[in-house]
């Protein structure tokens, strides 16, 4: 399952902080870059979105936790539709009903 986990930095959040906050979850190994699909930044800095793949929703928590201190979090699931084309001849299927 893929997750939509958007961040924004809290008010007393420095990036010095949170710079060392990554480096260490790194080294202690809680990070799972393997099931991170995709980590983006909204430009001015201060928020952004990463995409987690994970079936286990414990497991997202685990990942997420660590930085509950230094950012808020807005996590939602995901599914990944067919094709344009595919949803569109479903539509016209559906409206030929």
């Amino acid at each position: 399952m893929l997750w939509y986990c958007k961040f924004k930095w809290h008010a007393h959040t420095t990036v010095e902080a949170l710079r060392r906050r990554i480096l260490e979850q790194d080294s202690a190994g809680t990070n799972q870059p393997d099931r991170i699909r995709g980590w983006y930044d909204l430009a001015g800095g201060g928020a952004g979105f990463m995409l987690i793949e994970t079936d286990d929703p414990r497991e997202l928590t685990d990942m997420l936790q660590p930085y509950m201190d230094l950012l808020s979090w807005d996590v939602h699931a995901v599914a990944e539709q067919p094709s344009y084309e595919a949803i569109v001849e479903s539509f016209r299927q559906k409206a030929g009903s």
